[in-house]
């Protein structure tokens, strides 16, 4: 008879703690995700790593998660992933979206900024959004009130202050023809341009201020929805750290890509002061990666920290972005929430982003979408600190590298990481590992090996008792989206959708060359163009 008792104290004490948020009024969420950021890119996380006190004073102040990932490896499926909830092989985002593109995210995906609106949220994007930019697939009609930002990554178009590239791309034209001299790597046809809400304001963007605008636009829809008296919803997609790397105004010791680190560190700093400001403990602020380094990129690349993926390495070829290796998909995350997640605390609960959909809306006390499964997991027990238990088995997709796009051949279970296919990105020395398809698995033991060094010996006896359970995971996950209700993402490409301020002019400016482009700011009106 004692242990019904205990359970009912248990469930009572568990609302006790839950009773606060309960009657409290609805959070204001803020998510912040950097692009191509590694996981030994904290000094909280790696020693080595000095550029972070903001990010690491964040850490301090909240949660640090050691296990988090991505939901891919890449842009456009993080993205989509973090968004709705669920893999690329349920919304049908399998890889990047084009500068042509005419579709993106599917319009029967329900995104996490159309149910927190629901739910009477005040709901803005900020920074790069690639997840289609034609018609109904801009973030304007995809439950954001507002939007301000670039509609894909910023070496999808050329500007006249390129910054740090490997290989470098040239300033766009200003005069006469294109020059054809250039490599397929940089865009020179099309200015990259920055959007508020459906218009062009500024083609081709200045790099060189895109961080302090963020900051400014991002400040201004906190004040507009605290002065509306509505809870927010904050999307802050940054540029940082994918390429092209800004031009840090003095040498820093840590050089080029430590100056834009400390540039991004200092940003995030910003915005959780201006948060504070507002009322600690009346928002929960969620910083994380959409993928690891971008290896190729070489000094311009993040750090990986421990996760280097040594088996791969040791065979050529990448381990890091666009590959399902740790360092591919393992990001830092942090949250942040005084009064209600713990301070100085590090969990190693196996987390990912997909969990930020159902967690915020459980959060907000709204209602997941009916009529499709979700990957993802309300993990707000761990974010109080009542559990440390997270995903039982986590997918990762194929992103890019080897393997068909979006194909699940990389699985979690425990500290078990299993290998159907490898290989097939680009390292630093321009090596391309050979893709390699594994029957049985590669299965790593990361308790053990977090280098990802040595597979387990395919007659081990440990190796013969985890692949009977990684076989029933996979078989299972695989049934499971093969029975879901799928969305199919349109990926052709027509260069009529191209974001063009004025096509009469050369790579669509939409200013006289020479015009001070600090004229050219949220409140120009007489040159902006409807998309």
């Amino acid at each position: 008879m004692g242990t019904p008792w205990a359970v009912l104290v248990l469930a009572v004490a568990l609302v006790g703690l839950w009773a606060p948020c309960a009657a409290y009024k609805q959070p204001n969420f803020i998510v912040i995700l950097a692009d191509d950021v590694g996981w030994g890119d904290l000094g909280a996380n790696w020693a080595e790593t000095k550029e972070t006190p903001h990010l690491d004073e964040l850490a301090a102040e909240g949660t640090r998660f050691v296990d988090f990932h991505s939901a891919a490896s890449t842009c456009s499926p993080s993205r989509a992933s973090l968004l709705t909830g669920r893999l690329g092989a349920r919304n049908g985002v399998t890889h990047n979206f084009a500068v042509t593109s005419v579709g993106g995210l599917p319009l029967n995906e329900t995104t996490l900024a159309e149910v927190l609106r629901g739910a009477g949220y005040s709901t803005g994007a900020i920074g790069k959004w690639h997840l289609g930019h034609h018609g109904h697939h801009h973030p304007s009609f995809r439950g954001f009130d507002y939007y301000f930002g670039i509609p894909y990554s910023h070496d999808m178009g050329c500007t006249d202050t390129p910054g740090y590239n490997l290989p470098p791309c040239p300033p766009c034209p200003r005069h006469g023809s294109i020059a054809r001299v250039v490599r397929k790597d940089c865009y020179m046809e099309v200015a990259l341009p920055l959007f508020e809400n459906t218009t062009i304001i500024q083609q081709p963007v200045n790099l060189s201020s895109l961080a302090e605008r963020y900051a400014e636009e991002a400040t201004r829809f906190i004040h507009r929805a605290r002065d509306s008296g509505r809870p927010f919803f904050l999307y802050l997609a940054l540029a940082h750290m994918h390429v092209p790397l800004g031009v840090p105004p003095l040498p820093l010791a840590s050089g080029i890509y430590g100056a834009s680190l400390s540039e991004m560190d200092a940003l995030v700093g910003r915005i959780k002061r201006v948060a504070d400001s507002h009322g600690k403990g009346n928002t929960l602020l969620w910083f994380t990666g959409d993928n690891g380094p971008w290896a190729q990129k070489c000094e311009l690349a993040g750090r990986l920290g421990p996760f280097i993926g040594a088996w791969q390495q040791q065979r050529g070829g990448s381990s890091a972005k666009q590959t399902t290796w740790e360092g591919g998909h393992r990001v830092p995350a942090l949250v942040y929430w005084p009064g209600h997640i713990p301070a100085k605390r590090t969990s190693c609960a196996l987390l990912s982003a997909l969990d930020i959909f159902p967690t915020l809306v459980a959060l907000a006390g709204a209602a997941l979408p009916p009529n499709r499964r979700f990957d993802g997991l309300d993990v707000s027990p761990v974010l109080f600190g009542w559990s440390d238990v997270g995903h039982k088995v986590l997918l990762h997709p194929n992103s890019g590298a080897a393997g068909k796009d979006g194909g699940i051949e990389a699985l979690r279970l425990a500290q078990y990481k299993a290998f159907y296919t490898t290989g097939g990105a680009m390292a630093c020395d321009g090596s391309i590992g050979p893709a390699e398809h594994h029957q049985p698995p590669l299965i790593f033991n990361l308790d053990r090996d977090i280098h990802e060094q040595e597979a387990l010996d395919v007659a081990s006896r440990e190796y013969e008792e985890v692949l009977s359970a990684i076989s029933r995971a996979y078989t299972q996950a695989l049934e499971d989206i093969a029975t879901d209700n799928v969305s199919v993402a349109d990926y052709s490409k027509d260069p009529a959708v191209t974001p063009c301020c004025d096509p009469q002019h050369v790579a669509c400016r939409c200013h006289a060359p020479g015009a001070h482009t600090a004229l050219l700011d949220h409140r120009m009106e007489g040159r902006t163009t409807r998309l």
